[in-house]
């Protein structure tokens, strides 16, 4: 009886880390707070089960209450563990100082992005500060389909956080956003701007695997030559790729 009890206990445990991992996961670029219920409804729990494992899980650290009236965001332990994942890529721990270079080279914030667990997700930001308006985005951030950075991963690259993201999308934007990771392949950099609004350039870096991290500079305003900034942008990709090992561009065409 004692080895029944001892093994519905570990059952129930492996449950409860699987639920964790379940509710952790419905963060996202576009989901950044949730409520009890909205979890409930989502992982099939019941709301009053969903909300003893947020309010245990604020508790812990792993959630925080959120800017919504009764909801959840993640906590500064998903953060700190998240953070400390992405640092085990090399390419974050010497991407700092040609970020530094190439933001104050062309004057723009300089983003460092790696996959993760649910997509890429920005690693490392070095912000232009010598502008009236800076345009910055946080550590941490998970990017969506339409960011460039994804772009660029999903025009060299294919797995399951990509694939998920791509799941989101119609067939029509599938198709676009397919045709559009051709002529990224082509000419080297993703472009994207939004409704006039502010403006990114990412470019690939490899290692000796592969696509491995994406280094972007995010801008604003009237949209200047780039020409100056994209080449800026590219030598800082090659140097960062020549550092890492990766291909010569002749076997990254």
């Amino acid at each position: 009886m004692a080895n029944t009890d001892a093994g519905d206990a570990a059952t129930s445990d492996i449950q409860a880390v699987t639920r964790v991992a379940q509710i952790c996961a419905l963060f996202g670029p576009r989901v950044t707070d949730l409520t009890s219920a909205d979890i409930a409804d989502r992982t099939g729990l019941n709301r009053t089960t969903a909300y003893r494992y947020c309010a245990s899980m604020v508790t812990a650290g792993m959630l925080e209450r959120g800017s919504r009236r009764g909801s959840f965001a993640l906590g500064p332990l998903m953060l700190e563990l998240g953070t400390l994942a992405l640092g085990r890529h090399r390419v974050v721990d010497i991407a700092r100082p040609y970020l530094r270079e190439l933001s104050a080279a062309v004057r723009m914030t300089a983003v460092l992005s790696v996959l993760g667990a649910q997509g890429p997700v920005v690693t490392l930001v070095e912000e232009d500060t010598s502008r009236m308006v800076v345009v910055t985005v946080h550590a941490g951030t998970k990017l969506d389909a339409t960011a460039a950075q994804t772009r660029l991963f999903l025009a060299h690259t294919r797995g399951p956080a990509l694939e998920a993201l791509l799941a989101d999308l119609s067939a029509a934007e599938r198709a676009r956003l397919e045709a559009e990771t051709d002529t990224i392949r082509q000419r080297g950099f993703s472009f994207v701007r939004q409704s006039g609004g502010p403006f990114v350039v990412a470019a690939p870096i490899f290692d000796e695997n592969g696509l491995c991290a994406t280094v972007a500079v995010l801008g604003a305003g009237d949209l200047p030559d780039l020409t100056p900034a994209i080449d800026q942008l590219l030598a800082t990709a090659r140097a960062l790729s020549d550092e890492l090992g990766g291909p010569d561009e002749k076997s990254r065409a």
